[in-house]
């Protein structure tokens, strides 16, 4: 354009001509819908003048005669001076610049400490100062020097180069208090980078001649911004003498790719700097001007920037800021403020001169109206927010997060009846069996009782269908594989299905393509597969509404929730996708995007919230038989009555013969196959228990959520996790053999933990490594998937339960490391999150199979489903007595001494299936010690049946207060040998104390007698329960179980046998019984069963057992064994047959 001015081109004559006409029309348009554009109403009025002068004769002269004529100068003149190349000045600069050794700098702003750093790195010594001390920090972590003030750091350098914001703070760090030159010795140079006035430069350079030190100046604005300054590759433009450039050309080739030597000295680069911020400043604002006005006539803004960069009103600031407007990300890379500066250095300079600058005066005054409505330190291109402010519009191409419940609240009530309820939708239910091709397992999230098929062969598909299903689903995982593969097996399955159906009479079929709620996945490439194998379709539905996983299409725009927010799809971290990213959230223009203008935004259907909720299925009927053939049809939603309304409408559709081509997210599936949701399984439900083995948890997903519901794992079960980190560089990236290395490091520490009874993760490292194309990023999560695949097949132990999480991980777990053909969605393990039954040709035949996708659930989700099926911590010594009591049985209490006796109680008790109680003894617990104990908490936490430990005849506060921090499920608190009144007092103190760590406590009220573990009572000390005392003690003492004594002993009975007063034990009973207190009886050793049995029909819940187990092993060891492996075994099974016959005899047998 330049070039056409200066040679009065006559064409650019009749432009501007045209021009005239064209800025009316737009002003009056502007004023049509109250507009305002300043800038422009400037440039018509200048449009006007030149358009009506007349000059020597002519009308409508070119406008560099008008300028000439206006302010009395020779623009042409100018043009005719010496020409040279500022940048070949800068290579003989460079060539013959001298070498610096020590740089001061002042000023470590945003662009001044990336200059200050790149020097670092260039190997010069750069001591730095800046008035805010967090950076000076920073710099001289990076290994510089810092000072405390200019004229410190000015010292014994040779070149000071100053990049502060204004020409105020450049006065103050040359002459203000503790000022540079002061300091700076004698012939050194000052590069001054900052953009100032050429008038201040040339004063500045005049100040320091006259000083007496020769200092020299540079005067070298820059240009570039933050990044390009860290890099080393500034635009730099230097003018100066060449004494002073010589000195400088060694650092200005360091921080710069483009260099500028402009003749005129000092001043003269800065003058060139003014021009160009003027042009910059004003096409800034004029860009924001434009792209406003655009939104204000309602232009799709996005759409507007991709056509004007192909336009004659393009330029590069136009290009470079207008992207930041439509994302709203005003994170500065050049402020407001600066422009504020560099607009108002222009406006003064031209007053100076007398040269009015119209349009550059109206762009300053735009930035200083930013300026002051606090948005100074946002980027420039926030500009466009004075334009927002004035009028309302707003200019971001993206829609804005919303609040949920506001949003929801807005819309109308939702249809009344359930039309899937109605007769006539419930007969046409199996009109058509709806076959699901899912991409990946997490389709499954709002269905059950539904088959899952995970290969496709016709023969597989003929005994489906003759099964007369009204739904299943094939599992292609097809969003791991590439657009071509995907095709091709698109392709496949829909053939085979057609093959299929006519093998089997009556039977067609309408097929759903589940792809990702979030919009991931083959479109529409496998729409495209579909329909040239089933034929075209009357309309293809796009229905991504998901409830489970928060995700709604609103006004056909698609929203992911995200706490309380809905935020636009397109603004999350799944449009970044790697492999199918994309832009935008409003579903028409997604279908745009993603058919690449194949299917317009314009030509696409929808169907609104508002006629899906006030005018039922007819009206959804009406609509899609009106569709022309081969339409796009959105459905928008915002809960499952929406779902159910569509679904009964396309159901009536189909009943009048049209064809359709399904693209949803989960949530259609369970509408048209008219799924009564129920709530999420629990391990009971499914009858299982306690597993001997750990359960697995498998991540491969890297979406943000998935990475964030890890950590909350970790933060609240790692200490119970076995944590397994797969290197994904190492499967991915490095050699076969460091891949094999690390799958075998990986499988076999699984299989030790697993086995070890340990919940295990095995997640891959959460850095996410992708190629440089889609497709080479699908090979990379190939080969991370392959790995976990070949590390999970290797496994050979049964995990409790296993959870997959992330699609392509669970299908390629499920389908390639278990080798499942088959499976069953029997449900939800959390909302969203689908419970499978594999197969019986698995490798784990019904072992529970959680399909958790990466995308679903809050932060919490995974650890929620994780804690569920969890292996059940060690129950409680109390819940074994309250189940007891429900069921009308006792548990045995059998004292250990030793690992056999351990072992013994736990054999017999998973043979039996009986709960039981380990119990260990003082006397025990001072010669086996924490051993002992920790042998028997750890063979309760792995036993496959309820075992606790206790603590017992804790007649010492030492040792109970031992026994408390031990881990022990409950302690017996003997005061029984302290007087009624002590007694109380000393079990009042311990329970109080295991109260507070939910321990059981049981006391002993009353004396037995006879010898245990060294322990005698005579029988003058012996004394039977008193009924009156129990109740005070129960009442204060809030025990949880009693010990009572009415007969019974220690040790063995006399030789008439026991005698039992039975009636006393009724009446405590009747005690125990209101307050919730188990009754216990010591001594069991030696009762007859019937009184064993009349005890327990009285109320007693426990039985301590010790005599005849203890018998049992010393009569074992009697027999002569080869080693001590024999004798261990021998009596192991010696107590364990009396063990199993008290199980038998107690009723706890099949207890369990």
């Amino acid at each position: 354009m330049v070039p056409k001015l200066l040679a009065d081109d006559s064409l650019l004559i009749n432009y501007v001509n045209s021009l005239l006409k064209d800025a009316k029309s737009v002003m009056d348009a502007a004023k049509a819908v109250t507009f305002p554009l300043p800038l422009l109403a400037v440039a018509y009025q200048q449009l006007i003048n030149g358009c009506s002068m007349k000059i020597e004769g002519e009308l409508s002269p070119s406008p560099t005669k008008v300028y000439e004529q206006m302010f009395g100068m020779n623009i042409r003149d100018a043009t005719k001076q010496p020409s040279y190349d500022p940048s070949e000045l800068a290579q003989e600069l460079t060539a013959t610049a001298q070498r610096v050794k020590k740089i001061g700098f002042i000023g470590l702003g945003a662009m001044g400490f990336g200059m200050a750093s790149h020097l670092l790195k260039s190997g010069f010594s750069v001591i730095a100062y800046d008035v805010y001390k967090p950076t000076l920090v920073k710099f001289a972590e990076l290994g510089g020097l810092i000072g405390t003030s200019p004229r410190e750091i000015s010292k014994e350098v040779e070149v000071l180069l100053i990049m502060v914001a204004t020409e105020a703070q450049a006065e103050s760090v040359l002459y203000g208090d503790n000022g540079a030159l002061s300091a700076l010795p004698d012939g050194a140079s000052i590069i001054l980078c900052s953009t100032v006035s050429p008038g201040y430069v040339t004063d500045l350079e005049q100040r320091l001649k006259d000083g007496s030190k020769d200092l020299k100046l540079v005067d070298s604005p820059v240009s570039g911004g933050v990044i390009r300054a860290a890099e080393g590759t500034l635009t730099i433009m230097a003018s100066g003498t060449n004494v002073a450039l010589q000195n400088a050309g060694f650092v200005l080739s360091a921080l710069s790719e483009k260099l500028y030597i402009i003749k005129g000295g000092c001043g003269a680069a800065s003058s060139v700097k003014m021009v160009n911020q003027l042009l910059a400043g004003v096409h800034i604002a004029s860009s924001a001007e434009a792209i406003a006005f655009g939104a204000r006539i309602g232009i799709k803004t996005r759409k507007l920037f991709e056509i004007i960069q192909h336009s004659r009103g393009f330029s590069w600031m136009f290009g470079n800021r207008v992207p930041h407007m439509l994302e709203s990300d005003y994170k500065p890379y050049s402020a407001i403020d600066i422009f504020v500066k560099d607009l108002g250095i222009v406006c003064n300079e031209s007053s100076k001169m007398k040269i009015p600058v119209h349009v550059s005066i109206i762009a300053h005054q735009l930035f200083i109206s930013g300026s002051a409505s606090g948005w100074g330190r946002y980027d420039d291109s926030a500009v466009v927010k004075v334009y927002e402010t004035l009028t309302g519009v707003k200019v971001e191409g993206k829609h804005a997060i919303l609040s949920t419940a506001d949003v929801l609240k807005l819309l109308p009530n939702e249809f009344g009846e359930n039309p899937m309820e109605n007769q006539d939708i419930i007969g046409n239910l199996n009109s058509k069996v709806l076959v699901v091709l899912d991409d990946d397992p997490t389709g499954t999230q709002t269905v059950h009782d539904i088959q899952v098929l995970t290969e496709w062969s016709t023969e597989t598909l003929v005994e489906q269908f003759q099964k007369k299903p009204t739904c299943f689903f094939i599992l292609t995982n097809s969003r791991a594989l590439s657009s071509d593969k995907a095709v091709c097996l698109t392709k496949e399955i829909c053939k085979n299905l057609e093959a299929a159906a006519k093998q089997v009479a009556g039977t067609s079929f309408t097929v759903v393509l589940r792809g990702d709620s979030t919009l991931r996945g083959h479109f529409p490439e496998e729409a495209d597969a579909a329909v040239s194998v089933l034929g075209e379709m009357d309309a293809w539905i796009i229905c991504p509404f998901f409830l489970q996983g928060g995700r709604y299409t609103i006004n056909d725009v698609h929203y992911v929730a995200d706490s309380d927010r809905l935020i636009p799809a397109g603004e999350t971290e799944f449009a970044k996708d790697a492999s199918f990213g994309y832009k935008s959230s409003n579903l028409k223009e997604w279908v745009e995007e993603k058919t690449k203008g194949r299917i317009p935004a314009s030509s696409v259907s929808s169907i609104s919230i508002d006629q899906l909720r006030q005018e039922g299925p007819d009206s959804v009927c009406k609509h899609l038989c009106s569709l022309k053939k081969g339409s796009v049809c959105i459905v928008n939603a915002a809960s499952d009555r929406d779902m159910t309304v569509f679904a009964a409408g396309m159901i009536k559709a189909e009943r009048q013969g049209k064809l359709f081509l399904c693209r949803t997210a989960a949530s259609f599936v369970s509408a048209r196959i008219a799924i009564i949701p129920k709530p999420p399984l629990q391990p009971k439900d499914l009858g299982i228990k306690r597993d001997s083995c750990g359960g697995l948890i498998v991540v491969g997903s890297y979406v943000p959520k998935t990475t964030k519901q890890v950590e909350e794992l970790l933060s609240r079960f790692g200490a119970n996790l076995k944590v397994i980190e797969i290197s994904v560089d190492k499967v991915s990236m490095k050699s076969l053999e460091e891949r094999e290395a690390e799958i075998c490091r990986a499988f076999e520490t699984a299989n030790a933990s697993i086995r070890a009874f340990k919940d295990t993760l095995m997640i891959t490292s959460r850095k996410l490594i992708t190629g440089k194309t889609p497709e080479e990023s699908l090979d990379i999560n190939y080969k991370v998937s392959s790995a976990l695949v070949d590390i999970i097949r290797r496994i050979d132990i049964r995990p409790r339960y296993i959870i997959a999480k992330g699609g392509i991980t669970s299908s390629d777990v499920a389908t390639k490391a278990l080798k499942a053909k088959s499976a069953t969605v029997i449900g939800q393990a959390l909302p969203g999150v689908p419970l499978w039954q594999l197969g019986p040709e698995s490798k784990h035949p019904s072992v529970p199979y959680i399909v958790f996708p990466g995308n679903v659930g809050n932060n919490e989700a995974l650890a929620k489903v994780a804690k569920t099926w969890a292996r059940p911590p060690r129950c409680s010594t109390k819940q074994l007595l309250d189940d007891a009591e429900k069921g009308g049985y006792a548990i045995g209490a059998f004292n250990v001494y030793n690992m056999e006796g351990v072992e013994a109680v736990i054999s017999a008790a998973e043979t039996e299936s009986s709960p039981a109680i380990l119990q260990i003894h003082p006397g025990s617990l001072k010669e086996g010690g924490l051993p002992l104990v920790s042998c028997c908490l750890s063979a309760a936490d792995r036993a496959q049946v309820p075992i606790t430990v206790h603590f017992d005849h804790g007649s010492s506060k030492s040792d109970l207060l031992d026994a408390l921090e031990l881990g022990f499920d409950s302690v017996m608190a003997d005061g029984s040998h302290l007087p009624f009144d002590e007694n109380i007092m000393y079990t009042k103190f311990i329970s109080s104390l295991a109260c507070e760590k939910g321990i059981l406590v049981e006391a002993e009220l009353g004396r037995l007698s006879g010898t245990e573990d060294g322990l005698t009572v005579e029988e003058y000390e012996s004394k039977l329960t008193d009924v009156a005392q129990a109740e005070k003690f129960m009442d204060e003492t809030k025990v949880d179980a009693l010990a009572v004594c009415i007969g019974n002993v220690h040790g063995k009975y006399p030789p008439g046998g026991p005698n039992l007063k039975l009636d006393l034990l009724k009446e405590l009973h009747e005690l125990t019984m209101k307050r919730g207190v188990s009754l216990v009886l010591h001594g069991a050793s030696g009762l007859s069963q019937d009184l064993v049995k009349e005890c327990i029909n009285l109320g007693v819940r426990k039985f301590n057992v010790n005599t005849e187990v203890r018998s049992a092993y010393l009569e074992s060891l009697k027999k002569p064994q080869k080693d001590l492996v024999q004798v261990m075994a021998s009596a192991k099974e010696a107590m364990k047959v009396v063990i199993s016959e008290k199980m038998h005899l107690f009723g706890s047998a099949g207890k369990a």
